[in-house]
């Protein structure tokens, strides 16, 4: 891995979190009020899920 690589992957996680404040702010802020009220576990979950999947696309791509 070089750097140029880490740094387009940085680069394209910016622009894919400013998609949707773009897009729709409003939808967003609901979004964000319902996340906050949520139990830990579930948070916990997702986050679990999220990881689970980058791990394996990142697999997936790199082999």
């Amino acid at each position: 891995m070089n750097w140029s690589d880490l740094l387009a992957a940085v680069a394209l996680y910016f622009v894919l979190e400013g998609v949707m404040p773009f897009l729709n702010p409003q939808w967003l802020k609901r979004m964000m009020t319902a996340l906050a009220a949520s139990p830990d576990w579930y948070l916990r979950a997702w986050g679990l899920i999220s990881m689970s999947i980058g791990v394996g696309l990142l697999y997936f791509v790199r082999s």
